[in-house]
């Protein structure tokens, strides 16, 4: 069961690096591009856009490094391993996204807005050149960011939008927020420089810079968001929570369950610990034959618990000694 889990967690991660590769060759290529197409047109769209494929890019070494770290075994400091390195390293692409896309593109937009601007029709032509070649790399990133996500839903047996909102793999889920993010950038940014164009207003192109860094921020909030509540110790998945509960109560031995707790390690790992109550009547070696067949049991159905913890109590001594406490802190 460990080496067929092992197994398909690095055809995972071998499928989450390649994916993260693509990502970071595309916009290593895209960033000198738009740098070099922004410095000649004078356009702060343009270079916005820039700055943006600067973080995909610092955040693609981040996401690598996490998956590598974060599949070192277990130790005597880290009797756990290292899986939640995927979610700290995600949590610093979510800052880099914030500080060098967000914040630097709302700053070129407020400075358009106050400088105003001159354009150069043959610098804002292969600027146009330009946002359309990282407009395709992007698309092609982006299109094998979707597809590794949808293998990932199926195999999950549930749908794409739950994936994404509940994708265990924090590197996949950053690459694909910023391929779909960097295409909506390169999209607002052929708009804008389209409607400076066409009107002379500055103010067209001020505002799509305004408007990526904004869609960056929003983007590095969220990312952020899911990073911290995984680091911090997220619970397994309610239903998967609910399921194991019920399986519990099934066992013969088990009279009640007092407490269910999780906590997600890693992409693909989990820890459950649970207080029961057993059934009055099973001598020592009995219960202990029973435990181990329900730890079985468990990592069986679900592969990623490969912590459990199955806690013996008392559960009307508990309920007398908490009964006794409200009482003596009443009095």
């Amino acid at each position: 069961m460990g080496d067929s889990r092992t197994t398909s967690a690095g055809k995972q991660d071998d499928e989450t690096r390649r994916t993260v590769w693509v990502a970071l060759a595309a916009n290593l290529v895209i960033c000198v591009a738009k740098g070099f197409g922004g410095v000649i047109a004078g356009s702060p769209a343009l270079l916005s856009e820039a700055a943006h494929s600067v973080a995909d890019s610092m955040n693609e070494v981040f996401l690598l490094a996490s998956v590598k770290r974060s599949r070192r075994p277990a130790d005597r400091r880290h009797p756990f391993g290292y899986g939640k390195e995927r979610y700290f390293w995600s949590l610093l692409a979510a800052v880099g996204i914030f500080v060098t896309g967000g914040c630097f593109s709302v700053f070129q937009g407020i400075e358009a807005f106050r400088a105003g601007g001159s354009e150069s029709h043959e610098g804002y032509l292969i600027g146009f050149v330009v946002l359309f070649v990282a407009l395709l790399a992007e698309g092609a990133s982006l299109l094998r960011a979707v597809r590794q996500v949808r293998g990932a839903a199926a195999a999950a047996g549930h749908g794409m939008a739950e994936e994404i909102r509940t994708g265990r793999d924090p590197a996949l889920r950053t690459v694909l927020a910023e391929d779909g993010t960097a295409c909506a950038g390169v999209l607002l940014a052929m708009a804008g420089m389209g409607l400076h164009l066409a009107t002379g207003q500055v103010g067209y192109e001020a505002s799509a810079s305004v408007l990526i860094g904004l869609l960056l921020v929003y983007v590095a909030y969220t990312l952020g968001k899911g990073a911290r509540a995984q680091l911090i110790g997220e619970a397994a998945d309610p239903e998967m929570q609910r399921a194991v509960r019920e399986l519990l109560r099934q066992q013969p031995e088990i009279d009640s369950v007092t407490s269910l707790l999780t906590m997600r390690l890693s992409p693909d790992s989990s820890l459950l610990a649970a207080s029961i109550d057993l059934t009055p009547g099973y001598d020592s070696e009995t219960v202990e034959d029973a435990m181990v067949r329900i730890k079985k049991e468990l990592q069986t159905r679900w592969p990623e618990l490969d912590q459990v913890f199955l806690d013996v109590t008392d559960a009307a001594a508990a309920h007398r000694a908490g009964a006794q406490g409200q009482g003596a802190a009443g009095a």
